[in-house]
C-alpha cells in the first residue's frame, strides 16, 4: 500500500490536483482561497493562488494553509 511517487514532478502534479479538487468541491474560487488564507497570514491573490496551483509547487506552509481553510481534516496521503 502507500502512496507511489515515481518523481517529484508527479508529486507536484498529485498535489496539485489534490488541492483544486478540493476547492472545486468546497465552491472554493482562487479568489476566496486568497481571502481565506489571510486568516493564515499568507497574502496571496487570486493571480498567485491560480498560478502556484498550475505550476505545482508551493511551499508546505501554503499547502497547509489551504488544507485549513478548506477545513480539510484527515487527509490521507493515498488520496492525494
Amino acid at each position: 500500500m502507500g502512496m507511489a511517487i515515481t518523481s517529484e514532478d508527479d508529486l507536484a502534479e498529485r498535489a496539485s490536483r489534490f488541492l483544486k479538487a478540493e476547492m472545486k468541491r468546497a465552491g472554493v474560487t482562487y479568489e476566496d482561497m486568497a481571502e481565506r488564507l489571510q486568516a493564515y497570514g499568507i497574502k496571496e491573490t487570486r493571480d498567485s493562488v491560480a498560478a502556484k496551483l498550475k505550476r505545482g509547487t508551493f511551499a508546505a506552509t501554503f499547502m497547509l494553509a489551504c488544507f485549513a481553510a478548506l477545513k480539510l481534516e484527515n487527509i490521507r496521503l493515498e488520496d492525494i
